[in-house]
């Protein structure tokens, strides 16, 4: 089968490369997905799990990407609760080979069906960011009918979903992003839109919660936006400073069958749009690793398989 691979960590980006690999074997517990659509996070490359197994033991060459949707291919031993032929969708193992691939082997556990009338690419669309922007919000932001909440990246794959879910918590919706993006951020439901190239960031207020993916200066100025007994959450970077009588909180998002159950149905209903933004195929995963690889909104999707 084909797959994207990187064999060296400071290769980098620039180490990624279309590659003939073996079909997966399928573990105890373990599915095989033909994958119809993939997605990735551009900063995987520096996460440990991408270089080494469970054990700390090197893996390389590895296969990024954890996002998927596609057909069960094959059950391994002991596997219940899917069938081969059954549409799925979810994440790959944090520390085994990954989505990018036209056959990946992925614990069962991780999958949840996905309904005849979600297309693949949409649902890749779904896994991290649909799960790190719930998780984010009200795991761990605990957020509130009537809070305000300031959304860092409003029309990336994260804060596109994360300003849907907290417009219907019924919260007020800050947004942020480049100049391109505020119109996004506003049909998504965000009452208001700071444009981090050109608005003082500083000019929104007080806020309740903030949620960041960006890290670095965002991250540190942020901190002082998070009003008394507010919480600032980011995924980005673990945080060096506290809102003053506030929290900071610093997560990776932890698979949740049953919430993808429940955003896929979101979707179904029409309560949630996931931004799908460039749909390459999987030659040129590489470049859409690059920033500048990246032309829309939203999140990119890679198609190993085609339907």
């Amino acid at each position: 089968m084909q797959a994207i691979t990187v064999r060296s960590r400071d290769a980098g980006v620039g180490g990624l490369s279309l590659t003939d690999l073996p079909h997966p074997h399928a573990a105890e517990n373990d599915v095989i997905v033909q994958v119809r659509a993939a997605g990735f996070t551009p900063g995987e490359l520096d996460w440990p799990g991408t270089w080494v197994d469970r054990a700390g033991r090197d893996r390389t060459p590895t296969v990024p990407g954890h996002e998927l949707s596609g057909v069960v291919a094959e059950l391994g031993y002991g596997t219940t609760g899917l069938t081969v032929g059954q549409r799925v969708f979810g994440l790959a193992d944090w520390t085994r080979n990954g989505s990018l691939a036209e056959y990946t082997a992925v614990e069962a556990r991780n999958l949840a069906p996905l309904p005849a009338d979600v297309s693949h690419t949409v649902a890749a669309a779904l896994p991290i960011s649909g799960l790190t922007a719930w998780q984010g919000l009200f795991t761990h932001g605990h957020l509130m009918t009537g809070q305000t909440v300031l959304i860092h990246g409003a029309a990336g794959g994260v804060g596109s979903i994360a300003v849907q879910l907290a417009r219907e918590a019924g919260a007020r919706v800050i947004g942020t992003g480049r100049t391109s993006h505020r119109d996004t951020a506003l049909e998504l439901g965000a009452d208001t839109f700071m444009d981090l190239e050109t608005d003082r960031l500083e000019d929104s207020g007080e806020v309740d919660l903030v949620l960041d993916v960006f890290g670095g200066d965002v991250l540190e100025r942020s901190t002082a936006l998070v009003r008394a007994g507010g919480t600032l959450v980011t995924i980005a970077t673990p945080p060096t400073v506290q809102p003053v009588d506030g929290r900071a909180v610093f997560f990776v998002v932890e698979p949740d069958r049953a919430r993808l159950a429940d955003l896929v149905q979101r979707v179904r209903d029409g309560r949630l749009r996931p931004v799908v933004g460039d749909v390459r195929p999987l030659s040129d995963a590489p470049a859409a690793f690059t920033r500048g690889g990246r032309t829309v909104p939203g999140k990119t999707i890679i198609q190993p398989c085609t339907e």
